[in-house]
């Protein structure tokens, strides 16, 4: 299967990587890494790791600009579905390649390599890494270790299993990552984001269905001097909430004329309401951007349904 996408990173001159819109850590890692180990491997190729960057992560490494290409290989990491994909022309590639660990959505490109028992597509190409020619080093596997550890919620989710403790402890055997420094890239923050963590405990509102969710507007969101999708990006700081199964938070983004939806559930499979709602993710992990608080708030009518027959 990986030796499939090896071949075609052969047969190309060109490569492009992209990855989901509404950057993560997982999607960020694992494009830069794989761009990193391909040109490590393959020094006389092109490879641009593309998509609209985020001030959070400007320390995790740099994106290429967007260029004009002809016949390139695209790639695609961390994405199940065409519509998220974040800034690539298709018509500028001749084959295309998806590496996924999302539950199947669509196939939209020519091979697709989703393994939705790993933990993070960074554990993809970090066992691609491992079982072909390509190489690593020590700023790569940082990327890798930092993309495995955000996207399980630092090894808390049942999708890490005995695979992904066995890869990141040959990673760790291999190359001398710095745990502290590399915590203090995925964790550190501003005190600001700290309080809207509060003003989030402080107004969640509860079903008696045990949904949890709470709407931050854009007053609020410029009252804390944060960004529109930190709210989104502290959801699994309440994971662990006796009184609530599934959460969510509903940001206003007026910049951008949308509101954020970021779910999360510790008990029933929620990707199918959002996939209703033109959202997805994972089963226990969502996302959604809805035109109106409206769209927003029906879709919490839809998750309370899901837990009241959850519940019964």
């Amino acid at each position: 299967m990986y030796n499939e996408v090896i071949q075609k990173i052969k047969e190309y001159d060109t490569i492009v990587i992209a990855r989901h819109i509404g950057v993560d850590p997982d999607a960020l890692c694992s494009q830069l890494a794989l761009r990193d180990s391909i040109l490590l491997t393959y020094p006389e190729k092109k490879v641009l790791a593309i998509g609209t960057g985020s001030s959070k992560f400007l320390n995790y490494g740099k994106l290429d600009k967007l260029e004009k290409v002809e016949n390139a290989l695209l790639i695609v990491c961390d994405t199940p579905d065409f519509k998220r994909v974040d800034s690539l022309d298709f018509s500028q590639g001749s084959y295309s390649i998806k590496i996924d660990h999302h539950p199947f959505m669509e196939k939209f490109c020519d091979l697709e390599i989703i393994e939705e028992d790993k933990s993070s597509a960074c554990e993809i190409i970090l066992n691609m890494i491992f079982q072909t020619e390509l190489q690593c080093n020590d700023s790569i596997a940082e990327l890798l270790y930092m993309g495995i550890v955000s996207d399980s919620n630092r090894f808390l989710f049942n999708s890490c299993g005995s695979h992904t403790f066995f890869a990141v402890s040959k990673l760790l055997d291999a190359y001398p990552i710095d745990l502290g420094k590399t915590y203090e890239k995925l964790y550190l923050r501003p005190l600001n984001e700290v309080r809207l963590e509060g003003y989030i405990a402080l107004n969640l509102k509860i079903t008696v269905n045990q949904l949890g969710y709470v709407i931050i507007t854009d007053e609020v969101i410029n009252q804390l001097g944060v960004d529109s999708a930190s709210a989104g990006n502290m959801i699994n700081n309440f994971n662990y909430i006796r009184d609530v199964l599934v959460w969510a938070t509903i940001t206003e983004d007026r910049k951008n004329d949308q509101y954020r939806v970021s779910v999360r559930s510790r008990g029933p499979e929620i990707n199918k309401v959002a996939e209703l709602h033109h959202g997805g993710g994972h089963k226990y992990a969502c996302g959604v951007k809805t035109k109106t608080l409206e769209e927003a708030m029906a879709m919490m009518e839809d998750l309370d349904q899901l837990l009241q027959e959850y519940r019964s």
